[in-house]
């Protein structure tokens, strides 16, 4: 009995200790959303960019990679009515498929339409990139721009994208910002619309305003002579468009932010794809980050708030591990502690201000549903952050820790509920 008893008071005090120094960690975290909070309050939005594009138009290729998804057809169509020459530019569907019926239907549409070209590898080797690798080959365009499969572009989005690069030799890529057309559909739409906000509205102006803006992986556009120059997209990659990104900077090449230009698309509407989603992305990025670690702490053309930030975007997702060991330790040590009576003044006044120390990110996330004019979607995502969001924490875990032992990871293809439509 004593034993036992010795066995628990330690485990309480090596939990509690551990505790409190992952809330410091925490504390910082949330410490730097609040900053974010803070500067997206008060940045202004940029006004929409207008005027002709002048001289020579560009030639361009679509690309719009796909596995199994029908969806992909939603998107050429969309592309098909581009305000653009007809005669300056063509579509590409990557077809990985393994799915005979979802192949059949985008030969019948190709068929139908001319300026489309189906691509096949016939199997889905290094993923997505491997994928774009392979249309690459086979595309003519001196811009290449790709659209993921749920994505619906407007009409005028090859006139939005083109001319940074007419008027910039030294614009590598061009990024238009994401909008999220199913946000409303479920508690995991809200918040993996409400995380995504705080992306594009606070981190990624922030990124774009110190010159290291980065790929989001769809409704971008990238210089075919760059692409073929760096020898294409990594194959095998989770987050191609990153670590792409990561090479355009180091070559001394722009990434242009059009945060002003949004270009709709889907986000998970399942606590499963979610959770796969955020894993994906957490370990991408964390791997870019080791690959490229060397150059982005000590190479000679970034300043310390270009180093802080890139770090920060990359290795931001190590607060998915912190948070799941701040809630284990925490119930650890509640649970092994000597029961006493409970003092409710002191318990709202604890649990209150590690409430307010510690939301950081619900402040970003408020300050972004602002921007977007959805506020009122401000409780469930709160609520949700509170639940779904522990659930995807450990995704984000699983993800970080996994990039950090060189663990393979598969790719993943996120279930669109624009399969159901009639495309």
């Amino acid at each position: 009995m004593i034993e036992a008893e010795a066995l628990r008071m330690i485990i309480h005090e090596y939990s509690l200790s551990f505790y409190g120094t992952v809330l410091i960690l925490m504390m910082f975290f949330s410490g730097i959303f609040y900053f974010l909070a803070l500067y997206g309050f008060f940045i202004k939005k940029e006004g929409v960019r207008r005027g002709r594009i002048g001289g020579r138009l560009p030639f361009v290729t679509v690309q719009i990679p796909t596995r199994n998804d029908a969806v992909a057809l939603r998107c050429a169509k969309k592309c098909l009515q581009f305000d653009y020459p007809k005669d300056r530019f063509e579509i590409i569907i990557g077809d990985d498929s393994d799915d005979r019926d979802v192949s059949r239907r985008i030969d019948e549409f190709a068929k139908r339409h001319p300026q489309v070209k189906v691509t096949r590898r016939g199997s889905n080797r290094g993923f997505k990139a491997g994928n774009l690798n392979y249309m690459l080959k086979r595309s003519k365009g001196e811009i290449i721009v790709v659209f993921d499969s749920d994505f619906i572009p407007s009409r005028d989005f090859l006139k939005k994208v083109v001319p940074p690069f007419m008027k910039d030799r030294n614009v590598g890529c061009v990024q238009t910002k994401w909008q999220y057309f199913n946000l409303g559909q479920n508690r995991v739409t809200k918040l993996a619309s409400a995380i995504l906000m705080v992306y594009h509205n606070i981190l990624a102006v922030l990124n774009s305003r110190n010159n290291v803006s980065l790929l989001f992986g769809s409704a971008q556009a990238v210089r075919k002579d760059l692409l073929v120059k760096m020898g294409g997209w990594q194959e095998g990659s989770l987050t191609e468009d990153v670590e792409f990104s990561l090479r355009v900077l180091k070559e001394g090449y722009r990434t242009v932010y059009l945060s002003n230009y949004e270009t709709k698309g889907e986000v998970p509407f399942t606590l499963k794809s979610f959770f796969r989603q955020q894993r994906k992305w957490a370990y991408g990025n964390t791997k870019a980050f080791l690959e490229h670690c060397k150059w982005i702490l000590f190479g000679k053309n970034l300043s310390p708030v270009q180093r802080s930030l890139l770090v920060f975007t990359l290795v931001g997702y190590v607060s998915g591990p912190i948070l799941v060991l701040f809630t284990l330790s925490g119930i650890i040590s509640f649970a092994t502690g000597t029961p006493s009576p409970i003092n409710i003044h002191k318990f709202l006044s604890v649990t209150g201000w590690m409430l307010l120390v510690n939301s950081g990110f619900l402040a970003a996330a408020l300050v972004a549903l602002g921007k977007e004019k959805r506020i009122r979607m401000a409780l469930s995502v709160i609520g949700s952050s509170l639940t779904v969001g522990f659930v995807v924490s450990i995704g984000v875990a699983q993800g970080f820790v996994k990039a950090l032992l060189r663990k393979r990871m598969d790719w993943y293809v996120v279930p669109k509920t624009g399969e159901k439509a009639n495309v």
